[in-house]
């Protein structure tokens, strides 16, 4: 299968070359401000002659097509230093100008999901947008260098070797090359068309549920408790620190530029670490099991603010914000976003569990549904069975049991297809069929009182 993948590779350039970078970067951010405002200027006079009664001009293409020959029109006037470099330069700025006009058109028409988005602003000085080349000398030289049109050659500060062996055998083919600049260092990322194996199974056929969480990242029915870097958090005193020192330099100093370049490499590395665990756990569970089911979880609601509204108030703000810190620390749709991908990859499958799946609140051996359960309840125990189990691994086994449900064989004293009081829906698979390989604790105690097989607790 052909599928389009992306090599990012940090670069140590030279003195000349990272001027030469910073210059493509500042053209593209020219280019798109131009045309930003070019497109604002035909807006304003086309309304004014509405307004007037007159007849209207033609308004000015919002298409990539459209801005680059109105740009060929008018850059010797308007930059007669464009020659300095590439024409892609100018071209990567006028193509993000044209896919932010159509996203705001798309949201206002309602045609795009998600959040409403904006009209485009103005571009300041400093703006992490990068530069697209997609014709020139576009290369992977060696082990440790690229080439760049009209840069040249640039040396890696790490190895392109998984790059190079593909495209060695001919099983990948360079489509363009971004170079951007992040917390003071650069990086250039190959857009490559990449010809995969087609993989129909990775050799397992076993179904493993995956339950995320903030305490532990993720909680697998196996009984396997994976802890996340929880970067931010480990990194908070530092960040509160440098955040005090960059609000305190005089706007405009030497001082407050040198604490953004430390608060912006501090946020870098951050970052870095948190998607690098989830490459390396996503590629795990992708290549070890042969079925894997998620929550299909809404992170934008769970991370809502707290605060409310002038009338209505908002309850315990400030523990829904660090709530709201934790989750966003954990990246829940990253996580889902690398899965995707990755399972189609090594041949395994990705099943997403309905979003309403009450898996924390059902029991993973009888599935007795409970009314309510807390966030501070970190032991899941059933009022019918007796049941004390880990709250996330229950639920894992839930997710697990969702994908391949426990069917039972018929016979009359037997659950039906439609247990837990007539509701439709597989049953969740009990520990031992899930592979848990634990024995759950004891049903004989239940809150203080002794039950036998069959009986309910009383109330």
């Amino acid at each position: 299968m052909i599928v389009h993948q992306g090599y990012r590779f940090a670069l140590d350039p030279t003195s000349a070359q990272e001027r030469h970078l910073a210059s493509h970067r500042g053209a593209a951010r020219f280019a798109f401000n131009w045309g930003l405002e070019q497109v604002r200027a035909s807006l304003a006079l086309r309304e004014l002659e509405w307004v007037m009664g007159l007849p209207r001009t033609e308004s000015l293409g919002w298409s990539l097509y459209a801005l680059r020959r109105e740009w060929n029109a008018q850059k010797q006037g308007v930059a007669p230093w464009w020659g300095e470099n590439s024409k892609e330069a100018y071209s990567s700025g006028l193509a993000a100008l044209a896919a932010a006009l159509d996203n705001w058109s798309q949201s206002r028409k309602g045609k795009r999901a998600g959040p409403r988005v904006g009209f485009p602003r103005f571009r300041r000085r400093g703006h992490p947008m990068g530069c697209r080349f997609t014709t020139g000398a576009i290369r992977d030289d060696e082990e440790r260098h690229v080439t760049l049109p009209r840069i040249g050659r640039l040396r890696t500060s790490e190895a392109t070797t998984a790059l190079r062996q593909r495209l060695t055998t001919g099983t990948a083919w360079i489509l363009s090359a971004v170079s951007s600049c992040e917390a003071g260092r650069w990086y250039v990322a190959f857009g490559c068309e990449v010809q995969r194996a087609v993989v129909e199974s990775n050799g397992h056929d076993d179904t493993v549920g995956v339950d995320l969480g903030v305490i532990t990242l993720a909680t697998l029915s196996t009984g396997e408790v994976i802890a996340g870097p929880r970067a931010l958090r480990a990194g908070l005193r530092k960040l509160r620190r440098l955040s005090r020192h960059h609000a305190r330099c005089r706007r405009g100093s030497a001082n407050r530029g040198r604490a953004a370049r430390s608060l912006a490499r501090h946020h870098a590395r951050v970052a870095h670490l948190r998607r690098d665990h989830l490459h390396q756990l996503t590629t795990r569970l992708a290549k070890s099991h042969g079925r894997i089911v998620i929550e299909d979880l809404n992170v934008s609601g769970m991370t809502r603010s707290a605060c409310g509204t002038v009338a209505t108030l908002g309850r315990n703000v400030r523990a829904k914000a660090g709530l709201n810190r934790s989750l966003a620390d954990a990246s829940f749709g990253e996580f889902r976003r690398q899965l995707e991908y990755k399972c189609r990859w090594y041949g395994s499958e990705l099943v997403v569990a309905d979003r309403f799946l009450p898996s924390s609140k059902t029991c993973s051996r009888c599935g007795t549904v409970r009314d309510g359960l807390r966030l501070e309840e970190r032991v899941f125990g059933c009022i019918a069975c007796g049941l004390r189990i880990d709250r996330d691994l229950n639920a894992a086994i839930n997710l697990a049991g969702w994908a391949r449900p426990d069917v039972a064989p018929s016979a009359g004293e037997t659950e039906n297809a439609c247990p837990r009081g007539g509701q439709p829906g597989p049953r969740p698979a009990r520990p031992v069929d899930a592979g848990t390989g634990i024995t759950p604790e004891s049903a004989g105690m239940t809150g203080g009182r002794c039950h036998r097989p069959g009986l309910t607790p009383a109330s």
